[in-house]
């Protein structure tokens, strides 16, 4: 057949032209309006059809027929039954050709599937009954804005999972678009419509009532009316992954012959142009499943589920990986052809510069995004936490990187942030993400490296392992990375990633469900931590991980007022677990910092202090709260440059924690460096507007001011977000000359609980002058061994004249003179 406009040759059986669109036949021809048969009036609700089939409600309708909720009443079943319209059953060799068709699908068994019970007639009217599903189109899911990627992903798998049984069995849907899929309430994707595709010989568009996005959804050669095969419904899954990606489709038109001629001559505008967190991997898969030529295209739905798997574990496949390159190095060309004169020899120049040199780009920092749980059980994502906790620790054990905390890492959590963004952010060079699976005793790791700049893959790999084995397995990904990045790894580094001992399934499962817990910081999560983490010790007492978790897990880090173990009960024991996780294994970081905390907190042994800071640090020196903590120390003997630099260092690991900046405010408080310990102050607070600690601080720079007003209302804030810091307050009424109302707290504090407030009457009773006051606190704060204690005591204005004071210093075991 010719086309009338182009006069191009087209296949007889054509509906529009293959170059340009145009209709080859009137519109009479191509839309069948006059319907040789009375289309079937809607059943009642109550009406039984074919005897067993109760109708309940009807679903819906469209040019495929209608939809009914039933019951079956033979087998006690809730069905859904599809009546199809006449004009698409009356003549005998279409109608044996679709119950052909039918009884082909109905014999695919799929979780992904709908699954066709029967098809049969009663009453002249021909029906199929099938599985009645709970939830709702992915067409009506879609149109509340595009899904987010992991679950786009996750759909977009599932009906290629499908889509590939039903070709292993010869089954070609032939009409796959959003309509046509349910999403179930438990995000299960089921395909529905098998079997209806092709009723009349050649396409959909020969079918009245066949709306615009059915057309939308149709291969090239489907709508040349050329034969179809597998190839089709890979096209058709790529429009649906673009549409649940976008929100919007590929090909659109206001006309039908608009539509038709985008599907045939146009590309679709990039998923990145539309959403720039989209990958360019997802956008090259996209591209990939909607070549026009189905050569070109992937040739078996194996093959597309293959690279959607492999990404959503973290791995981009070579293929994939090619595709990208090329399209970023034509997007560059682009740019050097528009533009002119000198400016194009410039950017030829920085282009070429780039393309020699990215690899040459120097990476010496690192944040590794949380691991995606693979299992589909929230309650594993214990496992995956941990299992993201034990790469960071490896990493962080490389003095050459800097490798950001996992307490700041979490917080990106399902977070949809673009790369370059996040490591703005975070102010690192690449990061890592990926994927873990733990079954039947094996862990599946899947990690991949990212230059942050350019979103340019390094390095990407799988590996499993036996559970046994999972810290070598960490230490060998480590170990990776460094050389992948060109990091300068000690030879006594690489023998510790190297030196991992097996772990005792049961003990290490227990211990990382412990630190899950732990991490929630809420009593519950403590309870339960602290309960696991001795479980953890029960089944298995030569684990060194679990002593020093709970040394850890008692509050011996606790700076400021309240906390639910007092020091003098919380250190013994905490100093115990330390010890035994030491003489297990004397290369554990997190117990070398805990003894230190022990010794410097509650045993005033300084030099031993410094000795286990400087010792955690030489063994994980990415480790942010040992950096802190050192810093408090530093800060006490007035080495205030270096107490400054390890508080920079801990913020800078931990960026988004905001302790560790409001603590570093406390450092130029400390230098009497009022701007500086404002601004951190109010960084602190913009990422948390309660933390008591950067509210201290902000409400102390405007006491050291004078300005009493303003400190004593963020001071009043403080107390009414934590009434345990309304000391602070206590102290801006004494300074102010505001007695009465100073005492009226201390009061309060002494009825709540005089031990634990005792070092903070000390300071106010001694603001005002109440000395003998202030000694029976400051005798209790001894007693309660209160971990403020050296800080308070190493220079008191008040006291230094004091005879008594020397006495009280020499308690703290200061060095003399």
């Amino acid at each position: 057949m010719q086309c009338p406009k182009c006069h191009s040759d087209n296949p007889d059986d054509t509906i529009y032209c293959g170059k340009c669109a145009a209709p080859l036949k009137s519109a009479e021809e191509i839309s069948i309006t006059k319907t040789l048969i009375t289309p079937p009036e809607r059943l009642q609700k109550g009406s039984t059809v074919g005897g067993r089939y109760k109708i309940i409600e009807e679903l819906g309708r469209g040019g495929m027929g209608i939809v009914y909720k039933a019951e079956d009443t033979k087998l006690k079943r809730t069905v859904a039954l599809k009546f199809l319209p006449p004009e698409l059953t009356h003549i005998p060799e279409v109608k044996e050709r679709f119950l052909r068709e039918a009884q082909a699908a109905a014999a695919l068994d799929h979780p992904n599937i709908c699954t066709v019970h029967e098809v049969d007639e009663a009453e002249e009217k021909t029906f199929i009954s099938m599985v009645y599903v709970e939830g709702q189109s992915l067409k009506k899911k879609i149109e509340s804005g595009p899904l987010e990627l992991d679950e786009a992903l996750r759909i977009a798998t599932q009906v290629a999972e499908g889509l590939e049984e039903a070709h292993k069995k010869g089954v070609v849907h032939r009409d796959i678009k959003s309509a046509n899929i349910m999403v179930t309430e438990k995000g299960q994707a089921k395909i529905m419509d098998f079997g209806l595709a092709r009723m009349a010989g050649g396409t959909l568009l020969t079918k009245e009532g066949m709306t615009m996005g059915t057309i939308a959804y149709m291969s090239p050669e489907q709508a040349r009316g050329e034969e179809v095969d597998q190839r089709t419904d890979i096209w058709s899954l790529g429009v649906v992954l673009y549409e649940m990606l976008s929100g919007q489709l590929p090909f659109q038109g206001e006309r039908d012959q608009a539509v038709v001629y985008s599907i045939l001559n146009k590309k679709p505008k990039p998923i990145t142009d539309l959403r720039a967190e989209i990958p360019m991997s997802i956008e090259q898969v996209v591209s990939k499943a909607l070549e026009k030529n189905p050569d070109k295209r992937y040739q078996h739905m194996e093959a597309l589920l293959d690279d959607l798997r492999s990404i959503s574990e973290g791995i981009v496949p070579e293929e994939i990986r090619a595709r990208v390159r090329k399209a970023r190095l034509l997007r560059r060309k682009r740019l050097i052809l528009y533009a002119g004169g000198a400016g194009l020899t410039i950017i030829m120049a920085v282009v070429a510069l780039s393309l020699f040199t990215r690899r040459a780009e120097a990476i010496d920092s690192i944040a590794v995004l949380p691991l995606a749980n693979l299992s589909g059980d929230p309650r594993q994502e214990y496992f995956a936490d941990g299992m993201t906790e034990e790469l960071i620790t490896n990493l962080a054990k490389i003095s050459a990187l800097k490798v950001i905390s996992r307490t700041s890492m979490m917080q990106y959590k399902g977070s949809k942030k673009p790369l370059p963004q996040i490591a703005k952010e975070l102010n690192v060079d690449a990061v890592i993400e990926g994927s873990v699976l733990r079954e039947a005793g094996q862990v599946r790791i899947t990690a991949q490296l990212i230059q942050a700049s350019s979103e340019q893959n390094l390095w990407a790999e799988s590996y499993q392992r036996d559970l046994r084995g999972v810290l070598a397995l960490q230490g060998e990904i480590a170990s990776t990375i460094a050389d992948k990045v060109r990091a300068a790894v000690t030879p006594t580094e690489r023998a510790r990633l190297a030196s991992a001992r097996p772990v005792n399934p049961e003990t290490y499962e227990a211990y990382l469900k412990a630190m899950f817990y732990l991490y929630k910081k809420t009593p519950e999560g403590y309870a339960k931590g602290l309960a696991l983490l001795q479980e953890a010790i029960d089944k298995n007492p030569t684990d060194p991980l679990p002593y020093a978790g709970l040394a850890l897990a008692y509050p011996i880090l606790y700076h400021g007022p309240g906390g639910t173990v007092p020091p003098n009960e919380g250190f013994p024991c905490a100093r115990e677990a330390a010890l035994k996780a030491l003489e297990l294994d004397d290369n554990l970081a997190q117990a070398h910092l805990a003894l230190a905390a022990i010794k410097m907190y509650h045993d005033w042994d300084w030099p031993g202090g410094e000795r286990e800071f400087k010792r955690a640090i030489e063994l994980n020196p990415n480790l942010p709260e040992a950096h802190s903590h050192y810093g408090w120390y530093l800060g006490l003997f007035g080495r205030k440059d270096e107490a400054l630099a390890e508080a920079k260092r801990a913020a800078e690991l931990d960026p988004l924690t905001p302790l560790y900046t409001g603590w570093l405010g406390w450092k130029y408080l400390g230098r009497d460096d009022l701007d500086k310990a404002k601004v951190e102050a109010e960084k602190a607070l913009e990422i948390d507007p309660n933390l008591p600690d950067a509210l201290f601080v902000l409400g102390e720079v405007h006491r050291r001011r004078e300005k009493w007003p303003e400190a004593i209302a963020v001071h009043q804030k403080l107390a009414g977000v934590n009434p345990d810091w309304r000391y602070a307050l206590a102290k801006d009424f004494a300074f102010s000359g505001r007695k009465d109302d100073a005492l009226k707290l201390v009061a309060s504090m002494e009825h709540q609980d005089y031990p634990r407030f005792s070092l903070f009457l000390y300071q106010i009773q001694t603001i005002l002058g109440n000395r003998q006051e202030a000694l029976r606190a400051l005798d209790a704060a001894f007693e309660y061994r209160h971990i403020w204690l050296p800080w308070t005591m190493r220079d008191d204005p008040y006291w230094q004249s004091d005879p008594r004071w020397q006495e009280y210093r020499r308690r703290l075991n200061f060095p003399q003179g």
